[in-house]
């Protein structure tokens, strides 16, 4: 099925870093999606002639490793699992392909708009060894010093970037994700699962949507942060998350 996948990403023309950089989506709406494999292979063949596809360094696929903090005592993880609106994520992202390093501080509002400041670092490790960067960068945009936050959960994954002819939305498609929690060492991967997320200006036409209605691709919340730790960590509360871990489970078994 990835054999499959990769040759319908070939079949699409593709856009470029430089290109991508000049779409602004200034009234954006998000909105995720839960697939698998298969429904991807066939959202891929559906969507030939309407969207063009990220390319960098002649690779269509790109390849991230993701590391997650937290407080000791998991605040940002249970912020998101009791449902609160306004809650901060902090991680540091490496672009594999490129080796480009950025701590991230992802802010969401009570109107489910989310903010997201970056700066380049050098490594996972930079949150201690590049303090006198880091600690005002965090002071400035987010809840915690560098001293309340400690790695907990980092994650791999492939994604494939696609925008639409009008330049007016943007898709992410996530796959291959595999999960290794820092605190109790577990692993997990979800195989056949894919989460697909919708970045549109506003309400716009969005022929993605319709496909995705077509293939009865599951429109869902998804955060690699909090389903990979509610998937390696048994200490966490989970009650919150137990719909999206069944869907999940019944897509990866089925």
């Amino acid at each position: 099925m990835r054999d499959a996948i990769l040759e319908k990403t070939r079949m699409l023309p593709p856009i470029t870093l430089e290109e991508m950089s000049g779409i602004k989506l200034m009234n954006r709406t998000d909105t995720k999606f839960v697939a698998t494999l298969e429904q991807l292979n066939a959202f891929l063949f559906a969507v030939q002639g309407e969207y063009y596809i990220q390319q960098h360094n002649n690779k269509r696929v790109a390849s991230y490793h993701t590391t997650y903090f937290d407080t000791a005592d998991f605040i940002m993880y249970t912020m998101h699992h009791n449902g609160k609106k306004r809650r901060e994520k902090i991680r540091i992202r490496t672009y594999l392909d490129s080796d480009d390093t950025f701590l991230e501080v992802k802010n969401k509002n009570n109107h489910g708009r989310t903010k997201k400041k970056r700066i380049s670092v050098k490594d996972v490790d930079s949150i201690r060894n590049e303090y006198e960067l880091v600690a005002p960068f965090l002071e400035k945009y987010a809840w915690y010093r560098p001293e309340e936050i400690s790695p907990v959960i980092e994650n791999f994954f492939s994604r494939i970037t696609l925008v639409n002819k009008g330049k007016s939305e943007r898709l992410t498609i996530d796959f291959d994700l595999r999960f290794h929690n820092l605190i109790t060492d577990l692993r997990d991967k979800l195989n056949r699962v894919v989460i697909i997320e919708l970045k549109r200006d506003g309400n716009v036409p969005s022929p993605a949507l319709d496909i995705i209605r077509t293939l009865r691709i599951r429109k869902s919340g998804f955060s690699k942060y909090c389903i990979g730790s509610a998937l390696t960590h048994n200490g966490l509360k989970r009650n919150n998350f137990k719909e999206r871990l069944r869907l999940i489970n019944k897509l990866e078994n089925n």
